[in-house]
């Protein structure tokens, strides 16, 4: 497995803060905490009320004059102040879990959402709802709490011992948890609609309160762990010099940690049940922590880190929230949860560390990731094996729905003669089953490109923002020209799904598209293009959601034929030409030098290849919308069954593909008819424990 490690020293404790380290600790503390004040003040002014400074200095000066209307205590206790109140908390709560958890796996990318915990705590919440209990309101941080232990503990069971220096495979760990777990909780919100109604805008994470009680219950609770992670403060710093000098130093490492991640969840979870799930707060809080440190050294010291960490959240949440309703208004602000501009930041914030830290090795394949026979006839074999199934899998796709039609339909219906119910019903279906073939055997042969040239076996589309960024390219077709065709909006999705993948490859090219660091900024990058896409979403014109989540769901609702000629007409240009290139995709898979020393231009096809799989994934996305997981899977299922040769394993992957995609849309649409399932969801629950497992078999 490849290693991530920072590209400056780690500081070093010293054995404990003197006179001035202790004071310029609690200066930096006192800062923030004005800062806070001041941001607060700032906050309060932020509404749709219209109450503004003047208004809340007269109030305090004791005048109880109204505003348009509304007394000015009114709005303060109904709306400002719990909303105040729940920033502060929870910004603080997840700073000081980020720091808590970078700490203990001495890894600055871990915080609550790269280890599934806040996706563990929403899952464990909606399904709780999902069943229509009513529970109070520390029942529901039990809830959270479990659900956010259970997804930590799983994720660095993944990651493994060493996942201090495993930066990827956390983060991939996390990602892939997180990933189906949300399409759990998906799932969910679609199956128990009437019960999970309220948790739809709940989901992006937003601060609005009924009252300022919720906060004011959380806040104890908040008070009693940070003194249980301040009590740990001195065990964390020694840990830091790592675990055998700590061991010998007398420190309970195990103990340490377990209580440290305790701790964290229960933030987390708290967080959670008061405000949805947040993102990346408890990402930026600790590492901006971590940068003041660098000039002011005292804050190395946990008694003070997790302290800073807690209040620079604080102060995140207050500033994002307020800059949003500063910028587009009390009114247009209204309908954008909090979570979006943090999510926004979250990623490009990996992208930044991605920057600072250097590969230190490839990836290891998973065992038999690369074995299997390699024999032409195997590989006949296997190939037929797979179409049949596809073929008998597109049939049912096209017969299956809440009217089952039987194959004399459908001869009737080629002829032109089927009647109106079954020829309305094959009209629909058709378009869908194309489409679902089609962009899988696309995501596959893009999946099998991507995997190819840079040398990652968990590399895909999806995990490397290309898919993201051409679902943003749709979103802004739909979003500023509703009455857009078919071509603008496919022009309009490959054009940013290949400037996703210029803007990678550029921030990646310093260390000549190494795995791990390509993966990392991909990760990045398709958090922050999402946050955009979820902004878009939000501020459209509301009789376009609809159309808008055609593209972002991961379904095959409401395609037609125009919609999957562009998919065809790639496929038939890039198929051939990655078949050809396949000699070079071998060389490319085995190392840098190889390649060179046989002649090729390693720079020029590894841009060409990569070029023709943005395509492919651009292009999928206006027949299936983001659809992650296809290109991973399939690659791999290909070469587990004829082995690593290119020629061999990118035919079977994409016939995989395919497969996979027309199954998860057959099942959507079948499973719970009339209501449909997502194909993307169906895809995530599968691919999500996939790439579990591929983590779990690649450990060193």
């Amino acid at each position: 497995m490849g290693e991530l490690r920072s590209a400056g020293p780690r500081p070093v404790p010293s054995p404990g803060p003197g006179p001035r380290g202790g004071a310029a600790g609690a200066a930096v503390v006192t800062a923030l905490v004005t800062a806070i004040c001041a941001l607060g003040l700032w906050h309060l002014t932020q509404g749709t009320s219209g109450v503004g400074w003047w208004d809340l200095v007269r109030f305090l000066a004791g005048d109880r004059e109204e505003v348009s209307g509304v007394p000015v205590g009114h709005v303060l206790e109904g709306s400002r102040l719990p909303r105040l109140f729940a920033g502060v908390a929870v910004g603080f709560a997840l700073g000081v879990a980020g720091a808590l958890l970078q700490s203990v796996t001495r890894n600055p990318l871990a915080s609550p959402d790269t280890l599934a915990v806040t996706a563990g705590s929403y899952f464990s919440l909606t399904l709780v709802a999902s069943f229509g209990l009513a529970v109070p309101l520390w029942a529901s941080g039990l809830v959270a709490f479990g659900g956010g232990l259970l997804a930590a503990a799983l994720v660095l069971a993944i990651a493994g011992s060493a996942a201090g220096t495993a930066t990827t495979r956390l983060v991939l760990a996390g990602s892939a948890l997180a990933m189906a777990l949300d399409a759990a909780t998906g799932m969910l919100l679609i199956l128990f609609k009437e019960n999970t109604t309220g948790l739809f805008a709940w989901g992006s994470g937003s601060l609005a309160q009924l009252n300022v009680d919720a906060s004011l219950r959380a806040m104890p609770l908040i008070v009693a762990v940070l003194v249980v992670a301040l009590l740990l403060s001195r065990r964390l710093d020694v840990l830091g010099l790592g675990e055998d000098t700590a061991s010998s130093l007398g420190v309970p490492v195990r103990s340490t940690r377990i209580t440290a991640v305790v701790c964290a969840v229960i933030l987390t979870g708290a967080s959670v049940t008061l405000a949805g799930p947040i993102a990346f707060v408890g990402l930026g809080a600790p590492v901006l922590a971590r940068l003041i440190a660098s000039r002011v050294p005292a804050l190395h010291r946990h008694l003070f880190l997790v302290t800073v960490s807690g209040l620079l959240g604080a102060a995140l949440i207050l500033l994002a929230d307020a800059s949003l309703r500063a910028l587009l208004g009390a009114e247009g602000a209204a309908s954008i949860p909090t979570g979006v501009p943090t999510a926004l930041l979250g990623g490009l914030l990996i992208v930044v560390l991605a920057l600072r830290l250097r590969d230190a090795g490839p990836l290891r394949r998973p065992p038999g990731a690369g074995a299997g026979p390699r024999s032409t006839r195997r590989f006949v074999v296997v190939l037929l094996v797979v179409a049949a199934l596809l073929a008998a899998a597109a049939l049912v796709g096209v017969l299956a729905g809440s009217l089952w039609l039987r194959t004399g339909d459908l001869a009737l219906w080629f002829q032109g003669t089927a009647p109106d119910l079954v020829g309305r019903a094959l009209d629909d279906r058709f378009p869908r089953v194309a489409a679902a073939v089609l962009a899988g055997a696309a995501l596959a042969l893009a999946g099998s490109v991507v995997q190819g040239t840079v040398r990652n076996p968990l590399a895909e589309p999806g995990l490397l923002g290309i898919t993201a960024g051409a679902g943003l390219g749709a979103v802004i077709v739909v979003t500023s020209n509703p009455a857009g065709g078919v071509a603008s909006l496919t022009t309009m999705a490959v054009l940013t799904g290949l400037a996703t993948f210029a803007l990678i490859c550029v921030l990646a090219w310093r260390g000549a598209l190494r795995p791990d660091r390509f993966v990392l900024i991909g990760i990045g990058c398709g958090y922050s293009l999402s946050a955009v896409t979820t902004f878009l979403l939000l501020r459209a014109d509301p009789w376009q959601t609809p159309r808008i989540f055609t593209w972002l769901s991961g379904t095959t609702y409401g395609r037609t034929l125009p919609d999957v000629l562009p998919v065809a007409v790639v496929l038939l240009v890039a198929t051939p030409l990655v078949l050809v290139l396949s000699r070079h995709l071998d060389l490319l898979a085995v190392d840098e030098d190889t390649p060179r020393v046989l002649g090729m231009r390693v720079g020029r096809t590894r841009l060409a290849l990569l070029t023709v799989a943005a395509v492919l994934a651009a292009v999928s996305v206006v027949a299936v919308g983001v659809v992650g997981f296809v290109g991973l899977v399939a690659p791999h299922l290909a070469r587990a069954l004829v082995g690593a040769r290119h020629a061999r394993s990118v035919p079977v992957a994409m016939v995989s593909g395919a497969l996979l995609v027309c199954v998860a849309d057959t099942l959507g649409r079948t499973l719970i008819a009339p209501a449909q399932v997502p194909a993307g969801l169906m895809i995530a629950l599968v691919g999500g424990p996939y790439l579990i497992w591929i983590l779990r078999r690649s450990r060193a």
